[in-house]
């Protein structure tokens, strides 16, 4: 019985992870919108957005991703 619960489990957190990942997906089309609406209006330049970008970038010494 162990080892069905285990398959289970298993089964279950990979569904987690694909609703996860399909959160993510549609989280950044959401941000790519509203940027290239604030760009299209002129409410932000893509130089204003790269400065920012690496401001922030630089605030957090450990990146959850390493820099390739």
């Amino acid at each position: 019985m162990n080892r069905i619960f285990n398959h289970l489990e298993q089964v279950d957190l990979i569904g987690k992870l694909a609703d996860m990942k399909e959160q993510h997906y549609r989280q950044t089309v959401l941000i790519s919108a509203l940027l290239e609406l604030l760009i299209e209006k002129g409410q932000l330049t893509h130089s204003e957005l790269e400065n920012k970008l690496v401001q922030l970038d630089a605030i957090n010494p450990d990146p959850i991703y390493p820099k390739q």
